[in-house]
């Protein structure tokens, strides 16, 4: 049968939001995440600079889908369908990870909360090309241009804005074979509500790979609301890993865990380098 892949990364207050107040929806962030996705060494390093740089953390997106794809194509997986799986990319912001799925799985969903990057994701998908600014110093930048690589079939591809907190498999179109969660769950108001839905997206012996650097924050996520990263009523420290154990656990199992380095750019000379925990998830 069928299956289907799903990968997101969703702004901080979901439907709650004016446009005008969502920072996913203003032209900065658009060319962040511009340069975030599609941003090449050349683009996002300086050749002086090259030698200091962490050059294992670059095309994160990229890496993320080449990780949905080898465990989709290990055969513990074989229900799935193989290439023939449908795959969402939740949270997919401007699409390079939904392309990338594209090199492999025939049709690939990206959503996303902010309509700004699903118009540029669908402005990818048709023209393949699209130019942006990249910050080098205060006011000043340099232009750039994302490009989706020409070996990858764009029509594999479709865009479409939604809610990870509210997913529901009919809205989609059925239910998913593998589920890409890259960098979403700590930018969510309701984790919880995006984890407890996953069994009712996902086909029996579906996928979830979610690498998450849990950067909990109460600007984006109710401390109420966190998976991890706090100390309970009796004291103890609760991870976040040990909060998706609690939550996933009954109905999931623990498939692996790897380390997924990511980078981004501030300016010419300061740049985050990041470290995501990816949990790879199969449900029983």
């Amino acid at each position: 049968f069928f299956s289907l892949v799903l990968c997101v990364a969703m702004p901080p207050l979901q439907q709650d939001v004016p446009k005008e107040e969502n920072v996913y929806e203003s032209t900065r962030s658009l060319h962040e995440y511009l340069m975030m996705h599609f941003g090449t060494k050349t683009d996002l390093i300086e050749p002086e600079f090259e030698q200091y740089a962490p050059l294992s953390a670059l095309d994160f997106p990229k890496r993320c889908a080449e990780e949905c794809w080898a465990v989709a194509s290990d055969p513990a997986s074989a229900g799935l369908g193989g290439s023939k799986a449908r795959v969402l990319d939740a949270g997919c912001a401007v699409g390079r990870s939904t392309f990338e799925l594209a090199r492999f799985f025939e049709d690939c969903v990206g959503m996303d909360f902010s309509q700004s990057f699903i118009d540029a994701a669908n402005a990818l998908k048709e023209a393949g090309t699209m130019g942006y600014t990249i910050a080098t110093e205060g006011d000043l930048t340099k232009p750039a241009t994302a490009t989706v690589d020409s070996a990858i079939d764009r029509q594999r591809t479709t865009f479409k804005q939604g809610d990870a907190c509210s997913l529901t498999a009919e809205a989609y179109g059925g239910k998913f074979g593998v589920i890409l969660a890259a960098n979403l769950l700590c930018r969510l108001p309701k984790p919880r509500a995006f984890l407890d839905s996953l069994p009712d997206l996902l086909v029996p012996g579906g996928l979830l790979v979610m690498p998450s650097p849990y950067t909990w924050l109460e600007s984006y996520t109710r401390k109420e609301d966190w998976i991890g990263g706090y100390t309970d009523a009796e004291g103890n420290p609760v991870t976040s890993f040990e909060g998706l154990q609690k939550i996933l656990g009954p109905k999931f199992d623990l498939v692996k865990t790897i380390d997924m380095p990511f980078f981004i750019r501030e300016t010419r000379r300061k740049n985050q380098w990041s470290v995501s925990h990816c949990t790879i998830w199969r449900l029983k």
